[in-house]
């Protein structure tokens, strides 16, 4: 539904932050993800409208229950689905509001205008009487902001770390840069952005890690980012590097690759590896693990191509190390990705783990004896994580579970579980399989 409404509106026509913001959200609301709606509909604004429509965007998606809730209220009955964007307007309209903190005559007319330009003049009454209702309203109190099941997982998982996880995953995400240790040390690197009057912080788990406290703009204006010295990657994935214990001469797989910074990484930390091989599904995302390598000078063999079809890939020559970057929930990272809590179902976690599961049967075959998997996801869902790889060793008798010790996170019986935290680490897991010679 959304892909058909998408193609018969021409990005080309749409100059207005709110109107872009708006079909994005429809976009999400009938099951697309936010991130290329936004990209389709952005493309003809000037950079300051696309940084308000992300930014309204991604705010409804992180507090869209509790405006759903608000809206909701004035509505005589729920609008039909082919006018979800009059609605997703209203939500804009409510965010701004109460988010964005603009005055009442400010949030109604803004709104109001980007119905008249959606052409929906047949709803201009009803999304200014709507509006003026809402705005008589006090600010919605603080809400879980989560779908009921999700919430029910979470704190059946983590009784003692409920709340932390909902209210980091309801904040906007810290800024976290990886320092290429092949150009520059992150202690020359921290004085560089002093220079530049950018402040920031060291990270706590990745010796490669910095904190950004001042947000710039555009990340390529960071001082030597355009000439490889520093790339944007979240404390817990850097994690991946180091638990792997590359050497020189190694053959290397990353598996579900793309966008490419673990892969990086990787070659950053040891530069003379033997092979490094990545592989993803979609060609299309390739194209950014591409563009990493070439920023960074750096060089891998890039596969696009379905893991578990072993016979279109993999040349029959067994790796030393394998990262099994799995596909999952991404309920670790749903702070940076909000539409999560739209899009993700509860009987998506039942099918995501049976996936994982193939992934892990597909990639073993392809270690070698005595070398290293490590199986890692963006989610805290136990059924995808230790669950997943207590089964596999169950199943497997040449597997054995290696110990990881770090700094923050909780270690459980097959693996590590990283939590969100504020102002730090997305949610992450890590499992170290060693194979038995």
């Amino acid at each position: 539904m959304a892909i058909t409404q998408r193609i018969n509106v021409n990005s080309k026509n749409i100059s207005n932050a709110r109107v872009a913001a708006a079909l994005s959200i429809r976009d999400v609301m009938h099951e697309s993800s936010l991130t290329p709606a936004l990209d389709y509909y952005t493309a003809n604004l000037s950079p300051q409208d696309k940084g308000l429509s992300k930014a309204i965007a991604y705010g409804v998606c992180r507090h869209y229950f509790s405006i759903c809730q608000l809206v909701n209220k004035h509505l005589q009955k729920p609008l039909r689905k082919k006018d979800h964007d009059v609605y997703a307007l209203l939500l804009v309209g409510a965010f701004q509001r109460f988010h964005l903190d603009l005055p009442p005559y400010a949030a109604i007319d803004s709104v109001v205008e980007a119905c008249k330009l959606l052409n929906k003049n047949w709803a201009v009454k009803l999304v200014n009487a709507v509006m003026r209702k809402v705005n008589q309203q006090e600010k919605p109190k603080a809400q879980f902001e989560h779908p009921d099941w999700l919430i029910e997982q979470i704190k059946q998982a983590y009784p003692e770390h409920f709340r932390q996880i909902i209210q980091a995953n309801n904040q906007q995400p810290p800024l976290c840069l990886r320092i290429n240790s092949q150009q520059t040390s992150r202690d020359a690197y921290l004085e560089k952005l002093e220079q530049a009057g950018i402040q920031a912080e060291q990270g706590l788990l990745s010796e490669d890690a910095i904190y950004l406290l001042d947000k710039p703009s555009d990340i390529t204006t960071l001082p030597g980012f355009k000439d490889g010295l520093v790339s944007v990657q979240d404390e817990s994935p850097q994690l991946c590097a180091s638990l792997l214990e590359l050497k020189p001469g190694l053959r290397v797989l990353d598996a579900c690759a793309a966008p490419g910074g673990k892969t990086c990484h990787m070659l950053e930390r040891e530069p003379q590896l033997a092979q490094m091989w990545a592989i993803d599904i979609d060609a299309n995302r390739l194209d950014r693990v591409e563009e990493n390598l070439q920023r960074l000078d750096l060089r891998a063999n890039l596969i696009a191509a379905d893991i578990n079809a072993l016979d279109d890939w993999y040349d029959g020559q067994t790796f030393d190390r394998i990262l099994c970057d799995a596909p999952c929930s991404a309920t670790g990272v749903i702070r940076r990705h909000p539409d999560i809590k739209l899009l993700r179902k509860e009987d998506d976690i039942f099918q995501l783990a049976k996936l994982q599961m193939q992934v892990l049967e597909s990639l073993w075959q392809c270690l070698s004896p005595g070398g290293i998997l490590l199986y890692a996801t963006c989610s805290i869902l136990p059924k995808e994580n230790k669950y997943t790889v207590k089964s596999f060793l169950e199943t497997h008798t040449d597997a054995q579970l290696m110990p990881i010790s770090l700094p923050k996170g909780i270690e459980s019986d097959y693996g590590w579980q990283m939590l969100p935290e504020d102002h730090a680490q997305d949610g992450f897991f890590f499992a170290k399989i060693h194979k038995a010679e």
